[in-house]
């Protein structure tokens, strides 16, 4: 009984070892960004292992909640994003969400997103080239590390040998922006009047 105690032991050890577990950087704030012709929720990813990450995806959900008269009430909706999948992962990636005329922050502002207590909820997905096997992460940001009027800065440099140097600690780095145009709410009203 103790060589089977030991074994079975030896066994769960190792397994919960080896399991593979996926270590991507996110920056600590998700931005408000000018966007093509408009604005976008932008958040940066960036992998902290050396272990090759190949076919990642990623999904943003929104929620928020509702303090109707009969109590609190939790709604989720998904964020489409501008691309939802990368087949490599060599360097950062910024996740992006447009915000138009059908995405559920069309027209909010930060008082809005605040009264709401919304939150984004990210889930990451990708093969770990190394294990063989699908590995996950899951992060979220608070209305309060959401930045508006900001734009995300290079992570990476080209050294004097000509190779690019990619600062995984600057994944977060940004800048403040002088202006960013929001969509007005009367096109926020025509767009959901459209809709119905």
């Amino acid at each position: 009984m103790g060589l089977l105690s030991f074994a079975v032991a030896t066994g769960v050890f190792f397994g919960r070892v080896s399991r593979p577990s996926a270590r991507i950087g996110f920056s600590p704030r998700a931005l408000i960004a000018p966007y093509q012709d408009g604005i976008a929720l932008e958040f940066r990813i960036v992998n902290r292992r050396t272990n090759a990450l190949m076919e990642l995806e990623a999904s943003m959900i929104l929620m928020t909640v509702d303090n109707a008269d009969a109590g609190s009430k939790r709604t989720y909706a998904r964020l489409r994003l501008e691309r939802e999948a990368v087949d490599f992962f060599p360097l950062t990636w910024t996740v992006v969400h447009p915000i138009d005329n059908e995405s559920p922050l069309f027209g909010k502002t930060p008082d809005d997103l605040r009264q709401s207590e919304a939150e984004i909820l990210v889930k990451v997905k990708g093969w770990d080239e190394t294990f063989s096997q699908t590995v996950h992460q899951r992060y979220s940001y608070r209305n309060d590390e959401i930045r508006w009027n900001a734009r995300f800065t290079p992570a990476f440099a080209i050294n004097d040998e000509g190779d690019m140097v990619l600062n995984i600690e600057a994944v977060g780095d940004h800048e403040v922006l002088s202006e960013l145009t929001l969509p007005p709410r009367a096109e926020l009203r025509s767009g959901s009047e459209a809709r119905s």
